[in-house]
């Protein structure tokens, strides 16, 4: 597996390179580092919006280049800030399905760039950005990226079930670990994004290495020419991957990138 050389590294950050508390390892910093040292690009993959994606990308010290943010739906350059791709679909259907299914879900369009129009306010420090509160009209008004659906109610198991009852057929959508519903336009992933960004440097995906945890990274991890899930992601998800590292306390994460990077490996 030594000849496998990354051309490009595509990381997830939530429980990949940050905790649920959202600190980042020393270890994952440094190891980070020497990739960037090395001169291959490092990109983030990640569910989050750009504004809880941009605090990520300066923390790491990254030069300027492409991040993959909203699951796919959204790549942006910086700095400064561009919007290279911004896939949108029409949010009213899923919107009005939602709410008559679970009337008391919380509900947020993202605004690219802006921050987010909801129906209610989310819990502090879930969202980043500005927060323009609007009816459910309004909200279904205009194409989006991207609809994130909450209820700090309910367990994650309640929304798995509102999925499959309400089909939401013509978007993808992913589960969180908590009772959080991130929905994008049909066919659109962290694969989808870092496809179309690799064409356009002229990178084979087979020179990718990917890492993530969660199930919103299943795509992006067999599509790269190595994907690499946490030793704590689900089942599901460490079934698609080409290998599994170490937990995130274990610090998986570092020893996967000083394989390839790591003073043994130059």
């Amino acid at each position: 597996m030594r000849s496998f050389t990354p051309r490009l590294v595509a990381l997830d950050i939530d429980g990949t390179l940050v905790d649920l508390e959202g600190r980042m390892p020393d270890s994952v910093e440094e190891a980070v580092a020497r990739v960037r040292e090395s001169g291959t690009p490092v990109v983030l993959a990640t569910g989050r919006g750009l504004f809880g994606t941009l605090p990520i990308h300066e923390a790491l010290n990254l030069p300027p280049g492409e991040m993959v943010v909203s699951n796919g739906a959204v790549t942006v350059r910086t700095p400064p800030l561009e919007i290279v791709d911004e896939v949108t679909f029409d949010p009213g259907p899923v919107i009005r399905e939602v709410l008559e299914a679970r009337p008391t879900a919380l509900v947020a369009v993202e605004d690219v760039g802006v921050g987010y129009r909801l129906n209610k306010y989310f819990p502090d420090g879930e969202l980043q950005g500005e927060m323009i509160i609007e009816s459910v009209e309004e909200l279904s008004s205009r194409p989006a990226a991207r609809v994130i659906i909450r209820d700090p109610d309910a367990p994650p198991s309640e929304f798995v079930e509102l999925a499959r009852h309400l089909g939401l057929h013509g978007v993808s959508y992913f589960i969180g670990w908590s009772a959080w519903m991130d929905i994008t336009p049909r066919g659109v992933t962290k694969a989808s994004a870092l496809a179309q960004l690799c064409r356009a440097r002229g990178i084979d995906r087979a020179d990718v290495l990917a890492m993530g945890d969660g199930h919103n990274d299943v795509e992006m991890l067999a599509w790269a020419g190595r994907g690499v899930a946490m030793g704590d992601a689900p089942e599901a998800v460490q079934s698609v991957a080409d290998a599994v590292t170490g937990t995130f306390a274990e610090e998986g994460t570092a020893a996967e990138l000083n394989r390839w990077f790591g003073p043994a490996a130059r």
